[in-house]
């Protein structure tokens, strides 16, 4: 073992057992949970990362009764018929000798269901339906609830459970004034409000006794108007420990909050200091969660005391072995989780199955796996981009003998241009991931490189796999060559030719990346977390209720001015992530960034831009164009290299350029590399 990890891998003495190292999987809903025979696959799923060595794994929510449900048949626990389903799950995670611990989530206000229930009848903006207000029978009925699922969790062989009372679900909507505006023994003071969460966890702690692990996610900044102060939180914390809990998890914002938590531009580890805060006020274990993916950060902040345990569940995703490869000092072979939340996040918001853009393998452990070829074939690689690392990194761990060949002078493709976004440096670390695999793989790598018929036939390649790629697509008007206008590639490369005034034509994940870099303030670092918390309204001392501070933004006339064009109508960026689209589209406005829907493009001249809405003709100065409409497939050396008559396979944007779609193009690279043979 590396000592400089010696932090992560110090054992954890609960009493009555004990973690084996520092790192939790934190709890993340997979969609495998309400699939027909989805336990298995689950088992496989969390069977792997316990192998890897996770000294604790928690569970997506379980709700502990049907109003619990996040949305329709959605997993509970409720009756000792569902008992031996979990116990698939948790007798996977034991033959590895790893730790599993249920979480107990009711939705609340939060409910994608009609029967919805919250303290009181006020609707969630994330749900269509309004709540039934419970009455006091019922509160108390699902404390009992509650108290069941722990039991029947015990029963199906979990190590412990994990009591969700953050994120705005129905605890946490019972503390706060945000939610809860009763005026009985639930509500009004917050002697009352706390009242709930304390009662949950005595009855928890009644039916499940004293040698069981009971964590409690407590909210430490709400991040919505009306949520608690940072005395309250102490407050709550106290008395909890009092009931019985044996560590505490940081829980950061409500899902309804309109700030960002675990997005890529949030710093690394941006709200460790509440965790360490937290640390201070009680005697029992604090984990912190919440944007950490590097082993040598994790190590860090154990080795400060700033937390007792760290939770990550987005890293697990991206590198199950994430625990193992820290361990044996191999930190370079770690794929790392670039927070993008496409495959994951955004997946379960439209109830799919959970998955990762890097690791195409996740939420597939149970058949995805890669076996040795039987005949080992010679393979070029053309184009260094998510399409073509994924299928070299696979062919070649398979037994092929690849070469990779890259007319740029470095690989990376449209990673390597996301890396220059702010925000988005971790794009960068796959980069240096997939370069670390194809050396270790023996992949032999050409860059200012491309594939001649010539060459192709000398080497005696037995297959080519055409992963070149996209290239922009450039509107047919008058004046589109002229010299201020740039397309995305070059804007990106060189933010420094572009003007004070700058039109960007096309609103999509692209035009909104370009936007972010041409308006992004000087002087602090993109992930600079003094400039993270001023603009966004945080206050990192929860003084105010909730932890809101008013923002504050760059002063008029720091930043470029900048419009973001879109042919549509309908609302600018609408098909960016689900999760993660709000985010850019509000920090965009905040930065004055001024967007325009249903454009008809005229031409552009050396003033500007010609163009009309509804028919009425306008006109738009400025300095620089960006063309940030859309892409081409790269395919031009297919022609090249057909002659060859050597099979050739076309992948990622080279085969379908719309979207830009780095998750369908790492997944088509690994999918044809495990089937070729």
């Amino acid at each position: 073992m590396n000592m400089k990890y010696d932090s992560i891998f110090a054992p954890l003495d609960l009493g009555f057992t004990s973690l084996p190292n520092r790192i939790v999987m934190g709890s993340m809903h997979t969609g495998l949970e309400e699939r027909r025979g989805g336990m298995k696959s689950l088992a496989s799923f969390y069977e792997q990362r316990a192998k890897e060595g996770v000294g604790l794994i928690v569970t997506g929510g379980v709700a502990p009764n049907i109003a619990g449900w996040l949305g329709p048949f959605g997993i509970t626990l409720n009756r000792r018929a569902k008992v031996p389903k979990h116990r698939i799950v948790t007798e996977a995670v034991h033959r590895q000798g790893g730790k599993i611990c249920m979480q107990i989530l009711h939705a609340g206000r939060y409910g994608f269901h009609p029967f919805v229930v919250a303290p009181s009848a006020i609707k969630s903006p994330i749900s269509k339906f309004r709540p039934f207000r419970m009455p006091g029978w019922y509160v108390k009925k699902t404390i009992r609830d509650f108290g069941r699922a722990a039991r029947l969790a015990k029963e199906a062989g979990y190590d412990g459970v994990e009591i969700m009372g953050s994120e705005g679900y129905l605890i946490n909507q019972f503390i706060v004034r945000h939610t809860n505006r009763r005026e009985d023994e639930w509500g009004g003071s917050y002697a009352n409000r706390m009242r709930f969460p304390m009662e949950v966890v005595k009855e928890v702690r009644r039916q499940v006794g004293e040698e069981f692990i009971v964590i409690y996610r407590i909210s430490l900044i709400d991040l919505v108007p009306d949520g608690s102060t940072w005395e309250e939180v102490v407050l709550l914390a106290k008395e909890l420990e009092k009931c019985g809990v044996t560590m505490f998890n940081s829980g950061i914002g409500w899902h309804e909050s309109r700030v960002p938590t675990i997005a890529s531009m949030v710093p690394q580890g941006a709200f460790v200091g509440l965790s360490a805060r937290l640390k201070k006020q009680v005697k029992v274990p604090v984990i912190a969660s919440n944007r950490m993916n590097d082993p040598d950060f994790v190590a860090q902040v154990l080795e400060d005391g700033q937390a007792d345990v760290v939770s990550m569940a987005r890293p697990f995703l991206a590198d199950p072995a994430f625990v193992s490869k820290t361990k044996q000092g191999q930190i370079h072979n770690i794929n790392p989780c670039i927070a993008c939340n496409q495959s994951c996040l955004d997946r379960i918001f439209r109830r799919q199955v959970v998955g990762c853009l890097v690791n195409p393998l996740t939420g597939t452990e149970m058949w995805d796996i890669p076996k040795a070829v039987r005949a080992p074939l010679k393979i070029a690689v053309v184009g260094g981009g998510p399409a073509g690392l994924s299928f070299a990194v696979t062919a070649a761990q398979r037994g092929h003998q690849v070469s990779l060949f890259e007319r740029a002078p470095s690989v990376g493709g449209q990673f390597l241009l996301a890396s220059a976004i702010p925000g988005k440096d971790t794009y960068q670390k796959s980069i240096d991931y997939f370069e670390n695999r194809l050396k270790a793989l023996g992949v032999g790598v050409e860059c200012n490189t491309s594939l001649t018929p010539e060459r192709a036939k000398e080497e005696g390649f037995e297959r080519i796999v055409l992963a070149t790629g996209v290239k922009p697509r450039i509107p047919d008007f008058p004046g589109v060559d002229a010299p201020h206008v740039l397309d995305y590639i070059t804007a990106i490369r060189h933010p420094e030719r572009i003007g004070l005034r700058v039109a960007i034509i096309g609103a999509g994940g692209i035009g909104y990346d370009v936007a972010e870099l041409l308006t992004h303030p000087g002087g602090d670092t993109p992930t600079s977390l003094r400039s993270f918390f001023r603009f966004w309204g945080i206050d990192p001392e929860v003084q105010m209720s909730g932890g809101l501070v008013e923002p504050i933004h760059p002063p008029a006339g720091t930043l470029r001015q900048v419009y973001l064009l879109q042919r549509s109508k309908g609302k600018p960026g609408a098909k960016l992530g689900k999760t993660t689209g709000w985010i850019h589209r509000l920090t965009l406005r905040k930065r004055g960034v001024k967007t325009l829907t249903g454009v008809v493009y005229h031409r552009i001249t050396p003033e500007g831009l010609e163009y009309s809405q509804e028919e009425e003709k306008h006109f738009l100065p400025v300095d620089s164009i960006i063309i940030c409409a859309g892409q081409l497939p790269e395919t031009s050396l297919f022609a090249t290299l057909e002659p060859t008559g050597i099979p050739i396979y076309i992948i990622g944007g080279a085969k379908d350029a719309s979207g830009l779609d780095a998750e369908r193009a790492i997944r088509q690279g690994f999918r044809l590399a495990m089937e070729m043979d």
